[in-house]
């Protein structure tokens, strides 16, 4: 049965929400994602990276990093591989197509968790889905963000928690012969320590992690990329090709293609899900568009970036076969191929990355859970207590746990976690068209950094009180240039 279900999201439902409401938001926004694509990558620079925040808040890189931390996973090594072993390369170019329109759902998304969030004691913020659909939607649909919240706690904070930590186990095990026992106990007790720090804790260690994982895996991709320089030109030409049935001697229908890369996309970048915006909404900035555009780019890194990188390594090497079984796929097969490029040594180096791609994204499905109930039971210690050792154990059981029957079913609370979304998106879209337009109109007019002047949007549900702009940003509000 959850099988059946899972197919009927997954396969048929979803699919055609996720591309149709991607192509729509897309639209709509007149290319929101490719307006402002030259602007995402500031977030990069030194001034951004380094900056600590005047009045101790959490910055817009730090959610970005901490979404990516999430967003990258073991999906971007092992998923890619199975992608291309069951849809042929062209499955690759229809990955970056839905990335491409996943970046428009995630801006608006995220841009509404940013004016929805609330104002905690300690400083930070909390937001997503829930609390816009319970302040943007109005209070007779209280009862769908409290549905999001347990599908999240379920899905995130409990299902994929142990999940990856039998991801993290099978790692340290294969590239060190650590019995998985033995990682699924110091796994748990890590967490512990991390958890009971809060989310500035969290966002310290993804800020160490997250570069470096990201940077090493890129650094690794250009590196077989710069010893397959002459072959790049026909990859690129074999995935083309490919997507369009122009080449069939490479295995893969145009069907299965398309299927297998648009599953790869949706699975991997996680956008319209939902789970992005309860990270994008802790961070301090002056306008909550800026926010979206953040996190847009944060989908254009797990899939035009990570996933490529992974679809290279395999496409550049002599260990894919077309029409090859499919059991041999997956991180076999991206192990395989990176061994064929740059020695055994590959085997391990990959071990590694999904070692480190795991246990980000077990600290980011960790706050996830956190975030829905805090939304569920406010801020009470025991509970959050009994939580955070809750995950912890799950984290050593799941190490050590065949959890194909968990696996299923937090795929089909995934599912109907992403239609909640989703609806909530559709409801709000015209109240999220306003906010990117007071965002747009103030960049049209030169402004470098927009400010949100959040009585303006009191009619549409927004508390001002969660808006408590910093000094400078202020100034610039009754001061504009």
């Amino acid at each position: 049965m959850l099988e059946a279900l899972n197919d009927l999201l997954w396969s048929k439902v979803l699919i055609a929400l996720l591309i149709g409401l991607g192509l729509w938001f897309t639209v709509g926004s007149r290319f929101v994602q490719f307006r402002h694509f030259g602007r995402m990558f500031g977030i990069l620079s030194a001034s951004q990276a380094f900056a600590k925040d005047r009045e101790g808040h959490l910055s817009s890189f730090q959610a970005l990093i901490l979404s990516v931390a999430g967003r990258v996973g073991g999906g971007n090594i092992a998923g890619v591989a199975v992608a291309i072993t069951l849809g042929g390369p062209g499955a690759v170019f229809w990955m970056w197509m839905v990335g491409l329109l996943g970046m428009a759902t995630s801006y608006f998304e995220c841009m509404l968790a940013q004016a929805y969030k609330q104002a905690q004691p300690d400083g930070t913020y909390r937001g997503g889905p829930a609390y816009y659909i319970e302040r943007g939607l109005g209070p007779r649909w209280k009862w769908l963000a409290a549905l999001y919240s347990v599908l999240l706690l379920v899905t995130f904070g409990f299902g994929f928690s142990a999940l990856q930590a039998f991801s993290v186990a099978s790692s340290v095990q294969d590239a060190f012969g650590v019995p998985v026992a033995v990682t699924g106990v110091a796994l748990g007790l890590v967490m512990v320590v991390i958890a009971f720090g809060g989310i500035r804790r969290i966002t310290q260690v993804a800020e160490v992690l997250v570069p470096v994982m990201a940077v090493g895996y890129l650094g690794m991709a250009l590196v077989v990329m710069a010893l397959n320089l002459e072959q790049i030109p026909g990859v690129l030409a074999l995935i083309f090709k490919s997507a369009f049935g122009l080449e069939p001697a490479v295995g893969g229908t145009v069907g299965a293609a398309v299927l297998m890369g648009v599953k790869r996309g949706l699975f991997s970048n996680e956008a319209g899900l939902g789970s992005a915006p309860n990270v994008a909404a802790v961070a301090y900035v002056p306008h909550p568009g800026s926010q979206g555009v953040v996190q847009a780019f944060s989908v254009f890194i797990d899939t035009l970036v990570i996933c490529s990188c992974t679809a290279f390594m395999v496409l550049l090497g002599d260990v894919y076969k077309p029409g090859m079984d499919a059991s041999l796929g997956g991180i076999a097969l991206t192990q395989a191929s990176l061994a064929s490029h740059v020695g055994e040594w590959g085997r391990v180096f990959v071990s590694l990355a999904m070692l480190l791609f795991g246990f980000t994204t077990v600290i980011y499905n960790y706050y996830l859970g956190e975030n829905s109930l805090t939304w569920l039971g406010g801020q009470r210690r025991p509970l959050l207590v009994a939580y955070r050792l809750t995950v912890a154990g799950l984290c050593t059981w799941g190490a050590t746990s065949d959890l194909g029957t968990v696996f299923a079913f937090a795929d089909v609370t995934m599912g109907f976690l992403a239609l909640a979304n989703l609806f909530a998106l559709v409801m709000l879209f015209r109240p999220a068209l306003r906010l990117m337009r007071d965002f747009d109109e103030q960049v049209a007019r030169g402004v470098a950094e927009p400010v949100f002047d959040a009585r303006r949007f009191a009619d549409i549900g927004i508390d001002a009180q969660a808006w408590t702009l910093e000094r400078q940003d202020q100034a610039r509000l009754q001061h504009p240039r």
